[in-house]
């Protein structure tokens, strides 16, 4: 190529990377007019740069005209070049095109066939899960029918009455420990039915079936069973629902037998009562168990609170009912040491995972859960004091209304208040007898302060 002609254009500007076409002309405008003048001159500046673009024009178009020849050379030089790199990616490309068929046709049609097979394996795989978990429903659901069977409630009765019938009582004394087995069978069932390792279960008609027909009735039979052999308990003479009203004393043997029916009935309402998933053993309260202990209590405050208001009203009437007071606090007692002797054992819905090696509380006795429930030492001390708590009013409705009642209240009221004391602390004298050591019990000297306070507070000292 020849050497390049002389010109005056200053290429270096133009080519420079920070070149500013604004700051150029600003520059050219600048140099060719006096900042003073006014108007400004632009044809000058328009005349530079016209001619620069003509040069630049001429210098392109003499360029181009003496290397045209070099130039085709090199254009077909490229030319030939791309002819033949598209004619070598073109076998390639073939080559490749013939290798992807045969991969499709051995590798991802198989692969597809294979997918489809691990798709109908998996299917599958779910519905033998499926199956297996609604075995296991039927299984748990036989053996629940089985445990309720011996304790003489079916699946059928339960459905159109969750109540204990005389048959259903006498089978229990002789079944009674089917009670924990049926309560950990309808945890078990109730379990496998909501689980979530097997979806889908819960909405399988026969499972639903199993659920609303047998599990929930019997479920609800089996609270109301326990409830009852909790509200029949008692070693004491004292009348029940399963018993002769007679007042004959219960036998040693069927004081035991009663202590042992109302462990299983505890146990069972323990197991029952709901649980929050995730909650630890040392902050669970089994509702149904401390209800069924409070109405337990409050039935007996209430009787007894009516038994001593109708004896104040009729004096003669006061040693009897102060003998069924004091079989009253037997009972509880009695219950006291049976829920102390009962420990809590496993519970599969609580958190398996102590927070502390001390955490664990299988071993621990269920009287600690109702005397915090009520906030008391003792049941038999909480037995007096509400009872005396309720004294009060009764008799001030005694002495309000007047008549023989009242003046034969206030003319034995030493009498009355001794024998009530005496009651109270032949009662605790009785329990220590028995070895029943319960603490904030003691010699019953509080309670019976507070027995006498409820029946003089309103006759006056």
């Amino acid at each position: 190529m020849a050497t390049e002609e002389p010109s005056y254009i200053d290429y270096d500007t133009f080519l420079d990377p920070d070149f500013s076409a604004t700051s150029f002309a600003n520059d050219l405008v600048l140099s060719t007019n006096d900042p003073t003048d006014t108007p400004l001159d632009l044809s000058t500046p328009l005349s530079r740069v016209l001619f620069d673009v003509q040069e630049i024009d001429i210098h392109i178009d003499n360029l181009t005209t003496k290397s045209a020849g070099p130039l085709l050379d090199y254009t077909q030089t490229r030319s030939d070049a791309s002819a033949h790199i598209l004619d070598e990616v073109s076998t390639q490309l073939d080559s490749l095109n013939e290798g992807y068929k045969r991969l499709e046709k051995d590798v991802i049609a198989r692969f597809e066939r294979a997918d489809q097979v691990r798709l109908a394996a998996e299917r599958l795989c779910a519905t033998l899960k499926l199956g297996r978990a609604v075995s296991r429903c039927f299984t748990l659901g036989r053996q629940l029918d089985s445990q309720m069977t011996e304790l003489g409630i079916s699946a059928s009765a339960a459905l159109t009455s969750s109540s204990v019938t005389s048959s259903n009582t006498s089978k229990v004394r002789e079944n009674h420990r089917a009670m924990v087995g049926a309560a950990r069978s309808v945890l078990e069932l109730r379990s496998e039915i909501n689980s979530r390792t097997v979806p889908g279960l819960e909405k399988i008609t026969t499972v639903t079936a199993l659920r609303n027909n047998l599990l929930t009735p019997l479920e609800r039979s089996l609270i109301s069973l326990a409830q009852q052999t909790v509200r029949e308990f008692s070693v004491s003479s004292l009348p029940t629902t399963s018993t002769s009203a007679t007042g004959s004393n219960p036998t040693y043997l069927q004081s035991e037998q009663a202590k042992s029916r109302t462990t299983s009935a505890l146990a069972a309402l323990y197991l029952l009562s709901p649980c929050p998933p995730g909650t630890r053993a040392s902050s669970f309260e089994p509702r149904l168990l401390l209800s069924a202990l409070s109405s337990y209590l409050q039935a007996n405050i209430t009787s007894s609170q009516a038994s001593l208001a109708r004896a104040l009203a009729t004096l003669p009437t006061l040693d009897r009912t102060l003998t069924e007071l004091s079989g009253r606090c037997a009972n509880i007692v009695a219950l006291a040491a049976v829920l102390a002797s009962t420990p809590r054992g496993a519970h599969p819905g609580l958190s398996t995972a102590p927070a502390s090696p001390t955490d664990s509380m299988q071993d621990a006795p269920l009287l600690p859960l109702i005397l915090h429930s009520l906030d008391t030492s003792s049941l038999p001390s909480y037995f007096w004091r509400t009872l005396a708590q309720g004294l009060a009013p009764r008799v001030g409705d005694i002495l309000s209304r007047g008549g023989v009642s009242a003046r034969t209240l206030r003319s034995n009221k030493e009498r009355v208040v001794g024998a009530v004391r005496e009651c109270v602390l032949k009662s605790a004298a009785a329990a220590r007898g028995e070895g029943v050591a319960e603490g904030g019990w003691g010699k019953g000297e509080r309670e019976a302060a507070v027995m006498v306070g409820g029946i003089l507070g309103p006759l006056g000292r």
